[in-house]
């Protein structure tokens, strides 16, 4: 049975503060965000953590959201960031660098700079893998329903999708190359 996310009747009511819609919406949300933050966290840990932390973020702003049936791409976006956020908190806690180290405008370049890297990641995914993660992941299809909609075996569909995420965990684990503006003659600083 493919689980779905709470009707729009759910998050209009949580949206304008009933309590009990407000819990029916989180409970119900609650798999899909675990789902979406064990696809794209480095580890279980931060899988966790990032789920966690979207559900607050969840509870806190259900009063922001436009259009209820853009919960699903709202809260992969919510938890993508968390993702993110924890594998800065990893890599600043292995270099010694601490957290306020950064200021906010620094912080938000590095946020967006990440959610491209994401984004490029799943791009450059071979088409079938690429398929395979965002019906599974984002749309939240079974594994069943994604292998039959796509004429696979389970087993295939199931093999696709571990070589999808390893390639896109792989891609964001992977040092940063250096780029153009690292080249002799060039100049970062902009001077001449």
């Amino acid at each position: 049975m493919v689980e779905t996310w709470p009707d729009e009747r759910v998050v209009a009511a949580a949206r304008d503060g009933e309590l009990a819609s407000i819990t029916s919406l989180i409970s119900g949300s609650h798999p899909h965000v675990r789902r979406f933050a064990y696809s794209l966290c480095a580890t279980p840990e931060d899988a966790e953590d990032a789920a966690q932390e979207a559900l607050i973020i969840l509870y806190r702003k259900i009063g922001t959201l436009r259009a209820s049936g853009a919960l699903a791409s709202w809260m992969f976006r919510i938890v993508r960031n968390e993702c993110l956020r924890q594998l800065r908190l990893r890599v600043r806690r292995v270099e010694g660098i601490p957290d306020s180290a950064i200021a906010s405008a620094e912080e938000e370049a590095i946020h967006r700079w990440e959610a491209e890297r994401v984004a490029a990641a799943i791009a450059a995914l071979p088409g079938e893998q690429r398929r395979v993660l965002i019906m599974r992941d984002v749309q939240g299809y079974s594994g069943r329903m994604v292998a039959d909609l796509l004429g696979l075996s389970t087993a295939a569909m199931k093999s696709r999708l571990h070589r999808a995420r390893a390639a896109v965990q792989q891609s964001l684990l992977d040092p940063i190359r250096e780029d153009a503006t690292d080249s002799p003659g060039s100049d970062p600083g902009g001077r001449r």
